[in-house]
């Protein structure tokens, strides 16, 4: 019944999304994009949450990446990295997580895009049994700034024992506000298969300011669950997120 109604609310906030969306004055069009782009980016953060769940104690983590785009196909590479340390929690080694994703993006109509692909999460010399490293594939439609996502593991899900074709659905919205200022919300929950008592659901609250130079995030993040611990911390609890990023 929990699930059911944390999915309700997540269709529940995307429809809103989408009307706040719709509602928005017309922007002049972009300017044209070069055939093929190539960018990178490099972040520090206070604490890395993913899916609302600290990967690393509650402490700061450096990442970076590289994305490359062919603009008329809509197809796309990329990989990013970061530091973490859960997977000594759980008996193993490694202190790197490395993401490695391709796939595709387009406009459905004037209002409407999609992004489909597929995601390795590759945790090198993780020695977990089963492996921590994990496949997803995913599809998302973005209505303007708003946005629902769906992700499906093809394999055990990060080191979880018979979890192959867990599934992570979420909606968020990233909305400019005023002056650099972009409102971002999210709603997420995590379906761990045959694993009930590891599945959650997550919640994000921030505000991102972009200086040019570089971009500032902060925000608030909850899992709500106390079935992730390490090192005696509850790695979901409401925390606050600072991200000071760049692309270039």
């Amino acid at each position: 019944m929990k699930m059911a109604q944390n999915f309700t609310l997540i269709a529940a906030l995307t429809l809103a999304f989408a009307s706040m969306a719709r509602a928005e004055e017309a922007t002049p069009a972009p300017e044209a994009k070069p055939d093929n782009e190539v960018s990178f980016n490099a972040a520090v953060v206070n604490d890395y949450r993913y899916r609302g769940v600290s990967q690393t104690h509650l402490d700061p983590a450096l990442q970076g990446g590289a994305d490359y785009v062919n603009n008329p196909t809509g197809l796309y590479v990329g990989t990013w990295l970061s530091s973490i340390k859960w997977i000594k929690d759980g008996g193993g080694d490694g202190s790197v997580e490395w993401d490695i994703y391709a796939g595709k993006r387009g406009a459905i109509t004037d209002s409407i895009s999609y992004d489909v692909g597929g995601l390795y999460y590759f945790y090198p010399s993780n020695k977990l049994h089963p492996s921590a490293n994990t496949f997803e594939l995913y599809g998302q439609l973005s209505f303007g700034p708003a946005s629902i996502k769906y992700s499906q593991s093809t394999t055990n899900l990060f080191g979880f024992a018979d979890s192959k074709n867990s599934g992570y659905v979420d909606a968020q919205l990233n909305q400019e506000i005023s002056d650099g200022y972009t409102l971002n919300l999210h709603i997420g929950h995590q379906n761990v298969k045959n694993n009930g008592a590891a599945s959650y659901s997550d919640y994000k609250v921030g505000l991102t300011k972009d200086f040019g130079v570089f971009s500032v995030a902060l925000a608030a993040v909850r899992a709500d669950t106390n079935a992730y611990v390490g090192n005696g911390k509850n790695l979901g609890k409401t925390g606050a997120v600072l991200t000071i990023s760049k692309t270039f």
